[in-house]
């Protein structure tokens, strides 16, 4: 004992039960990640390294002169990194990207890509940050969702630029939010996550999933269904049809004022 306890009492004593410790928790973490991230890899469903590697082929061949040979962003377009799949499938499947000329207010195009495609680049972008994943058909089903709950939301939160039955409308300066008539579930519910363009990001924690689920239920109801009064007016609210009104009340009085001058001058 007399000749171990001055060698526990040296100097370098406490650095390396320190560096020891270190090790053992680096270990640990390593062996923890390790299987944490081999887990999600045999998940099924998720993306393959195969898939991967076609999304990225597919990046740098249509994608990469704007957004860079990483994702890592140029003068012509964003860094991707951290946007997450459901970003990328919305933008890919509603036409919006691939663009000639980047704006920050992309109309909707013809799709240029597969689905399963665009399933590949998102994989790719994906396994580059991260980001809000692609959601289930079971997370944009409709099936039980609360209908009423989903017009109060939307009309709270949404109506002020899509109006009240998802037609668009116009915004300040000199933008517009499009209409959500040719929008799929699945790319509503990727805007709420996402925030294209204008619109803000409507998180789990600002919005619930059962809560999105409420407002595609509304969406898809409303534009469903007839119009009882005959032609539509493209559904844009009372200002339009107030206009309509307006210029068909004076188109009216006009004719009628131009068949009192006639008869009038065929009488005298």
């Amino acid at each position: 004992m007399s000749r171990i306890k001055p060698r526990r009492r040296h100097r370098a004593a406490g650095y390396a039960v320190l560096l020891l410790g270190l090790l053992v928790i680096g270990v640990a973490y390593a062996a923890i990640t390790g299987a944490g991230g081999a887990a999600s890899a045999a998940t099924p469903g998720g993306p393959s390294p195969a898939d991967i590697a076609r999304g990225q082929a597919i990046f740098a061949s249509t994608c990469s002169s704007c957004h860079g040979m990483n994702a890592q962003g140029t003068g012509a377009g964003p860094g991707l990194v951290g946007v997450g799949a459901a970003a990328v499938d919305f933008q890919m499947s509603t036409g919006r990207m691939p663009g000639k000329d980047f704006d920050a207010e992309m109309p909707r195009k013809p799709v240029t890509f597969t689905t399963e495609q665009i399933h590949q680049v998102a994989a790719y972008i994906a396994s580059l940050g991260g980001g809000p994943a692609i959601p289930s058909p079971a997370e944009v089903s409709t099936a039980g969702a609360n209908l009423g709950l989903g017009q109060q939301i939307f009309i709270t939160n949404c109506a002020q630029c899509h109006n009240f039955a998802g037609a668009g409308g116009a915004l300040t300066y000199g933008k517009s939010a499009p209409p959500l008539t040719h929008s799929t579930p699945t790319q509503i519910y990727e805007a709420m996550l996402t925030g294209p363009e204008a619109m803000p990001v409507f998180s789990d924690t600002t919005v619930t999933p059962a809560q999105k689920r409420a407002i595609i239920a509304y969406i898809t109801r409303v534009r469903a269904e007839p119009n009882p009064g005959g032609f539509s007016l493209g559904r844009v609210g009372p200002v339009t049809e107030g206009l309509v009104a307006f210029l068909g009340g004076i188109a009216v009085l006009v004719f009628v004022a131009i068949w009192i001058t006639m008869k009038k001058r065929r009488e005298a």
